[in-house]
């Protein structure tokens, strides 16, 4: 992208840990200032005025924004933002900018595979022949739990979630969801609460974002509606859970099984969860493949370049797509 002259003037600041193909790519066309976290207090008189920019996956609070006056955009390395205060930055006059699509495929296919891992316990499988236990007691007990005959929920209908249904729907499984609001020109059924949906299938899939509105979303009441036969998986966000409501259901056989990808403290998974044998659980790794964080990386980069070369956001979030640039 051709950056307008003067561009190298542009000041923009990388709190905490970056993509460094990110990084690399701002630099090439803007002076890069490095933080060790997005703390107010760390900023410098002579960065709280050449700031213009944020490039980050960090978390940014509305003092961050308001101790940056000159600042312009953040470009959030995700596709989820809920650690950004999007909507006091829209109040601001700030750009947030997020990574949706590049990544939706790669969440999907592991949103597969760990629900393929959990019903069928894969990884335990693996760890038993590794031990020996293959050869010296026999074959790996049956699993209880299969995808045959199984009918699936997903909570949190967006891009990813249309990428699981498809997906699901090669397995010849029924799929259904629920949202804030029923999308159009979808084949799946729509149920207009969180509990109505647990209540009529068997396998749950969560890809809700973070935020007020879905904090713990997924509660005992819910949890209880899958079923003794029902699988919970989460690829969304670990707050979207209440996590001793589900240490509980997993402990008592409320549902058979689990598979997690995102905590609410991360990355502090709690004791209680790890001691769960029916829990299949990852380390935050859905889209963490080097193709995919490296297309996050260049689009955050592409974000700041279209943002200070023509004042356009490629993927501005909701709650700043009225934001114009400052003349």
């Amino acid at each position: 992208m051709r950056m307008p002259e003067g561009a190298g003037e542009v000041t923009i600041l990388v709190p905490g840990k970056l993509h460094p193909h990110a990084v690399s790519r701002i630099g090439e066309h803007f002076k890069v200032v490095e933080l060790e976290r997005a703390d107010p207090a760390l900023l410098t008189e002579e960065m709280k005025q050449d700031i213009v920019g944020i490039a980050s996956s960090e978390t940014i609070s509305a003092d961050f924004i308001d101790a940056l006056p000159r600042l312009q955009i953040i470009a959030n390395f995700g596709v989820g933002y809920d650690a950004v205060d999007a909507v006091h930055a829209g109040k601001k006059g700030v750009m947030v900018t997020n990574t949706p699509d590049v990544l939706t495929e790669e969440v999907a296919d592991t949103t597969i595979g760990l629900l393929i891992n959990t019903v069928r316990e894969l990884p335990k499988a693996e760890a038993y022949l590794r031990a020996g236990r293959w050869r010296s007691e026999g074959a790996y007990p049956y699993t209880r739990a299969t995808l045959r005959a199984r009918s699936v929920g997903i909570f949190g209908m967006g891009r990813i979630g249309r990428a699981i249904a498809r997906r699901v729907e090669a397995f010849g499984l029924p799929v259904s969801y629920h949202n804030r609001r029923e999308v159009a020109d979808l084949p799946y059924a729509y149920f207009p609460s969180l509990l109505a949906l647990a209540e009529a299938v068997d396998t749950l899939i969560c890809v809700a974002p973070g935020g007020a509105g879905t904090a713990k979303a997924v509660n005992a009441q819910v949890l209880r509606a899958l079923g003794p036969n029902g699988v919970f998986i989460n690829v969304g966000r670990g707050s979207s859970v209440d996590e001793e409501a589900l240490v509980a259901a997993l402990r008592d056989g409320a549902i058979l099984a689990a598979g997690l990808d995102v905590f609410a403290d991360e990355p502090n998974v709690p004791e209680a969860l790890l001691g769960c044998e029916n829990a299949c659980l990852l380390p935050h790794v859905a889209s963490a493949s080097v193709h995919t964080r490296q297309a996050m990386a260049e689009l955050v980069a592409e974000n700041l370049f279209a943002w200070f070369s023509r004042g356009e956001a490629l993927t501005p979030v909701a709650e700043t797509v009225h934001v114009r640039a400052k003349a």
